[in-house]
């Protein structure tokens, strides 16, 4: 939202943008406005639509950075609302020294993808009962996790898996599965 001298602009994305890059505006203006203020906001949102103003920068470093892309093909296929945090998988996991393709496959395995489970924890964590406030606070701080506690840090994707799902011995070849969609790359 932003908002400037009693001007509210609202930016949505509609679930259609993911076919291409609509953006729809709603736009409150008082009465009182004058024939500047609606002229600075056309020349806003013709900026925004032509894409002079871009309402999404991840895009564009997404688009340089081939497992990014890999990532966000995939959760497409699958219909996933996870596409747009393709960077963030990515970006987090080189930061934390994990494979790439493991926390979006365990994603899949627990939530299909984000489609199912409890609010901002697509990855079952905590069996589920974990709550976080967003999908990126829950991609933090499983890779943290991961990364950081004495449970699976230093472990390989199938170390980790092993300790992920203990009780399931079918576990990590479900994850696996998603994991050689991404990218054929052996899975450590």
């Amino acid at each position: 939202m932003f908002a400037s001298g009693g001007l509210i602009l609202t930016v949505a994305e509609s679930a259609l943008a993911r076919a291409g890059p609509q953006v729809y505006y709603h736009v409150t203006m008082p009465p009182w406005t004058n024939k500047v203020s609606r002229v600075v906001l056309g020349a806003v949102l013709t900026a925004c639509t032509v894409g002079i103003v871009q309402a999404d920068p991840a895009a564009t470093h997404c688009d340089e950075d081939t497992r990014c892309q890999a990532l966000r093909n995939f959760f497409l296929r699958y219909q996933s609302p996870l596409e747009k945090f393709a960077l963030v998988f990515v970006q987090t996991a080189g930061k934390h020294r994990l494979d790439w393709r493991l926390m979006p496959a365990i994603s899949m395995v627990e939530t299909s993808g984000g489609k199912h489970g409890t609010p901002g924890n697509i990855f079952g964590w905590n069996s589920g009962r974990t709550r976080f406030q967003t999908i990126e606070a829950g991609i933090l701080f499983v890779a943290g996790r991961f990364a950081g506690s004495p449970i699976y840090a230093g472990r390989t994707a199938m170390g980790i898996l092993e300790k992920y799902n203990p009780a399931k011995k079918a576990y990590p070849p479900k994850v696996t599965k998603f994991m050689l969609e991404m990218s054929l790359a052996p899975v450590d």
